[in-house]
């Protein structure tokens, strides 16, 4: 399986209106993402560029639950098996 990237541009104004780094918001987009079940955990922490367990504390601490059920489950260890590949 071919992995591609998809950029796109935020012009540095907004960036600067949102008082944020790229990097932050990547974690914004993500934790939203999760939240209205487009991601899966596994792929919203990979946006994030987390490890799973900074973004478990990172949807925590907001108090926002972790759904992960089996589907989700079985399409993370699909991504693990390519990754090793």
């Amino acid at each position: 399986m071919t992995t591609s990237t998809l950029s796109f541009e935020i012009p540095s104004e907004i960036v600067h209106a949102t008082r944020m780094t790229p990097q932050e918001l990547k974690c914004e987009l993500a934790i939203h993402l999760f939240q209205q079940n487009k991601l899966s955990f596994g792929k919203a922490r990979e946006i994030a560029g987390m490890t799973a367990w900074t973004f478990q504390q990172l949807l925590g601490g907001r108090g926002i639950s972790v759904h992960y059920d089996l589907e989700e489950y079985e399409e993370d260890l699909l991504t693990l098996e390519e990754l090793e590949k």
